[in-house]
């Protein structure tokens, strides 16, 4: 407490905000970063330079001191680094560029955007701590906090280059322009260069999709839309017929999702970037690709509608002055994207945004407390919306459902103000046609493991594709010795369930997952089991002849006692397709490195410890039963990652006294509740993918 009654990290009354100040200060670090790599730039330019070489050659003695000294300006440790600009492309500057490599690659500017990036994100987490609870933020401060900022500089720039970790990062979108400048100024080029690719094809909706997607024009019809295309890769383009009986065309943009993988769609981490800092991009070209696919007739009118990213494209097409000689954009409405000052390439186009000021992407630098000023009321072709949600946590506060739902309770107004800018577009949908859009600049996420066919099964959730699969997840599996009593007990009462020996003792394992991206979404999941024989013809050690088996070959495999999970889809596809006793729960898990963790309050559990030294194991491909009616349910799990073994002895469960049933009660009958396992398989990466279950017979 300090002398003034306030607590240490808060405001104090009447004083700025932290988080304001950190941020302005790493504005101010970012600009010398900036200013540092423009005299890096102008330097070897200077070194370059054929009036210098002129010079040097007559006057050979005066002429290399300057070029030595200006070589040692730039690569002498102490010195500026390298070229991290888009300088001549000469061979000095390639020379130049590899002794920075050689040297670590960690020039002056590269460490002093390092800086300002550490500033940004206390700035963050002080306006928002749920956020240091995401796998991205943990990867960015992991890379961060490194022993030497030289050993940052290069963790930080292979971080940005994994597509992999992109998904995790993809959830930091208040530190999107952040990353953005500092990306610059490590990889020695802009974001906005090159030519980006893109493309679509038309792609049928499932039924069930279908039956919710609107028949009549309005606001809120277009952006249930766009929340039915789960933000997976797909736009909607459909044509309405107006009361003046014209047929116009409304695009609908959805935005990325956070933990849901991007296929090979322009909409990823990359692709935001791009969105925000150049009109063209996979995004917007994807999305004229589609429209021209699908038929549009030159001149015709156009509402383009997005979210998130997908408003910052349609935005962006708005500003594309071939793109609007080829057709006439009436109207462009961005929800939940940064509005800035864009002005349409067609005067006559109708700008609209609306914006939450908690909502981290949609504020300006990430961040906004004071409402931005109002619009010239002379201008009667831009028209923002910006208010208070009443959900300041993000990104509760970002989501499209959220929207929707202010504009049809809190801004009755400013929907019926949308609605009536709408007129034309008010009335029957002739045609509706949803695209993937494509990205060929890269192959899909998960090839060649996780590019495999797939069906969809139904669920209370709706349709789920199966195998479900899992781009990019981390996992603990503690192996306990158990008395073989007890196993049998929490089994179901079926004389063909019997729990596998491994001499006097049965084995359970308590797995830890942490599912950062996948088909339905990241989530937590905290699974008990119990390794189980041959369902038919039990024989004495088959559990580890079965490990010289492919998995669809072997006999044994784990009975699922208890499982948890923290996202209804998780609980749903558990329980209507595996066939699994499953329990919704809050519940953390950071299972990356050695030192490993996971907690939930709700189940009263929380495990953590240091993996030992650990040798390679083949990976974790595994069959699991569960129980659905009276017969019983196998389900395949592969897996693709680096696995390893380790002893258990620096790892510890620990259970409260009130902890919750039924895993409670299960770690208690196993005596396991407070025990260290016998030994850990654990794998801080890898890819999965898991089947549907088959229901068999017994």
């Amino acid at each position: 407490m300090r002398a003034d009654g306030t607590e240490p990290g808060r405001p104090v009354p009447g004083g700025p905000h932290p988080g304001n100040v950190l941020r302005d200060c790493a504005r101010d670090v970012l600009e010398i970063a900036e200013g540092i790599r423009a005299v890096s730039e102008r330097t070897a330019t200077t070194l370059s330079a054929p009036d210098l070489t002129a010079a040097t050659r007559r006057h050979p003695r005066t002429g290399l001191a300057g070029c030595w000294a200006l070589l040692r300006a730039l690569t002498a440790k102490p010195g500026l680094g390298g070229p991290a600009g888009t300088t001549p492309r000469s061979g000095i500057t390639r020379a130049l560029r590899l002794a920075d490599r050689a040297r670590g690659g960690a020039n002056l500017a590269a460490l002093v955007a390092l800086t300002s990036l550490r500033l940004r994100i206390a700035a963050v987490l002080a306006d928002h701590p749920e956020l240091a609870r995401t796998p991205g933020m943990r990867l960015l401060t992991r890379a961060l906090t490194a022993d030497r900022d030289e050993d940052a500089v290069r963790a930080l720039r292979a971080l940005l280059r994994d597509r992999t970790a992109q998904r995790a990062l993809s959830g930091l979108a208040p530190l999107i322009s952040e990353l953005l400048a500092v990306c610059a100024l490590l990889d020695g080029r802009s974001e906005s260069g090159g030519t980006p690719e893109g493309g679509a094809e038309a792609v049928d909706l499932t039924d069930q999709r279908r039956r919710i997607i609107a028949t009549e024009g309005s606001l809120l019809g277009f952006l249930r839309n766009i929340e039915a295309l789960s933000t997976d890769g797909r736009i909607l383009v459909q044509n309405v017929r107006g009361p003046d009986g014209v047929v116009r065309y409304v695009v609908q943009a959805p935005g990325t999702a956070p933990g849901r993988p991007r296929y090979d769609a322009p909409q990823d981490l990359m692709g935001a970037w791009r969105d925000l800092r150049a009109t063209d991009s996979p995004y917007t070209r994807s999305l004229v690709r589609a429209l021209a696919a699908h038929g549009i007739p030159r001149g015709a009118e156009l509402a383009l509608i997005g979210h998130s990213e997908g408003g910052n494209a349609v935005l962006n097409l708005a500003q594309d002055e071939d793109f609007c000689r080829t057709y006439r954009v009436t109207h462009a409405i961005a929800v939940g994207s940064p509005a800035g000052d864009r002005k349409p390439a067609d005067p006559r186009t109708w700008i609209a945004t609306v914006t939450n000021q908690y909502d981290l992407v949609a504020a300006p630098d990430g961040h906004r407390t004071e409402p931005a000023a109002p619009a010239d009321p002379a201008d009667t072709t831009r028209y923002h919306v910006e208010y208070a949600g009443p959900t300041r946590e993000f990104p509760l506060c970002h989501r499209l459902r959220e929207y929707i739902e202010h504009l049809r309770t809190l801004l009755p107004v400013a929907r019926a103000d949308l609605d009536e800018a709408l007129a034309p577009y008010r009335g029957p949908v002739v045609r509706t046609q949803a695209y993937r859009l494509k990205d060929h600049a890269h192959p899909p996420a998960g090839h060649p493991f996780l590019t495999l066919a797939t069906a969809p099964v139904r669920t209370t959730v709706g349709p789920v594709d199966v195998p479900v699969r899992y781009y990019d997840s981390a996992a603990a599996h503690l192996c306990f010795p158990v008395d073989p009593a007890a196993a049998r007990s929490l089994l179901p009462g079926a004389d063909w369930l019997t729990p596998s020996r491994l001499g006097p003792r049965a084995l359970a394992v308590l797995s830890l997952h942490e599912h950062r991206c996948t088909t339905i979404g990241p989530y937590t999941e905290i699974a008990l089991s119990v390794l189980v024989d041959d369902l038919w013809r039990p024989r004495p050690y088959d559990a580890v002849t079965d490990l010289l088996r492919r998995v669809d070959l072997r006999r044994t495999g784990r009975y699922v006692l208890s499982l948890a999970v923290t996202t209804e889809a998780a609980r749903v596809v558990a329980q209507e397709v595996w066939g699994q006793p499953v329990l919704r729960m809050r519940a953390e898990a950071d299972l990356t490195g050695r030192e490993i963790s996971a907690r939930s309050e709700d189940l009263g559990l929380v495990v953590e410890g240091r993996l030992g030294p650990g040798v390679r194991c083949p990976d974790a491909d595994r069959a699991l039963y569960g129980r659905r009616g009276t017969g019983t349910v196998r389900t395949l799990v592969r897996a693709h990652g680096r696995l390893r073994l380790h002893p258990g002895a620096g790892v510890r469960v620990r259970l409260d006294t009130a902890a919750a049933e039924p895993l409670a009660g299960q770690l208690r009958r196993l005596g396991i509740d407070a025990a260290r396992p016998l030994f850990v398989l654990a794998c801080p990466q890898f890819m999965a993918h898991r089947g549907g279950g088959a229901e068999l017979a017994r």
